[in-house]
């Protein structure tokens, strides 16, 4: 018999808490909650868990926290976050600090579980790309080790945006296909969703000698993103 999927749910609502893990043990999931922060981390670093839902606002240690002590420790572990702050500053700072995606409060369950298989059906797909990806700027990325030297070190979800992109190099690809490709989405699910364009922008950050006039990751006016590979000599496209 196949291993249930483990899920760690860390909530501190009781209803939503409740109504969360009736859902995924009716999905197949084994199931694990906490209640507070603190819990929640000890739990989360324990390394047993295929996926770690994460609300942001938590008594005792939030989600911000708890996220950016995960990603020091494993920048493989798949987290969702779930929060009910849905400004711009929050969304940001939640991927920011290596969260693979964000659902926004209230969410629809079903949408929610279609999301949690997406980002673990990706999380089980195995490195298929070259070991290096070598950028038209000389940096060269370590796809195994998720890093570019000693200074740059990149989540799992970043790397797999890269080395798709490399994979795809002679073109620009849509946020669309990157939902898709990238982050397992079906092609039918109508997602409102920042992440790729918050995922682009970090990896500009850690990528380009200037951030605010990107080279490496070129944006196509009207139809995606490029990464320049070594070998590209120009990109027909406006950086933004």
């Amino acid at each position: 018999m196949a291993r249930k999927p483990q899920i760690l749910i860390v909530e501190d609502e009781v209803a939503i808490r409740t109504g969360l893990v009736d859902v995924f043990v009716y999905h197949g999931y084994e199931v694990e909650f906490a209640e507070r922060g603190e819990e929640g981390l000890r739990k989360a670093l324990s390394g047993l868990f295929d996926m770690i839902l994460l609300d942001v606002m938590l008594p005792g240690m939030n989600g911000f926290e708890i996220c950016e002590r995960i990603r020091q420790q494993d920048r493989h572990q798949p987290v969702i976050m779930l929060t009910a702050r849905t400004s711009d500053e929050d969304i940001v700072q939640g991927l920011t600090l290596g969260a693979d995606d964000y659902v926004s409060k209230p969410f629809s369950v079903a949408q929610l579980v279609l999301r949690v298989q997406a980002v673990l059906r990706r999380a089980r797909i195995g490195d298929e790309l070259d070991a290096e990806i070598r950028l038209c700027n000389g940096l060269v990325i370590d796809t195994q080790n998720l890093c570019a030297g000693a200074d740059v070190v990149f989540t799992r979800r970043e790397m797999d945006v890269l080395q798709y992109l490399s994979s795809q190099s002679e073109r620009p690809v849509s946020r669309e296909e990157l939902l898709v490709k990238v982050w397992g989405y079906a092609s039918q699910m109508e997602i409102e969703t920042r992440t790729v364009d918050i995922h682009i922008a970090k990896l500009r950050r850690k990528i380009e000698r200037d951030a605010s006039n990107p080279q490496a990751i070129v944006t196509v006016r009207g139809a995606g993103y490029r990464l320049m590979v070594e070998s590209d000599k120009s990109a027909d496209g406006e950086s933004a």
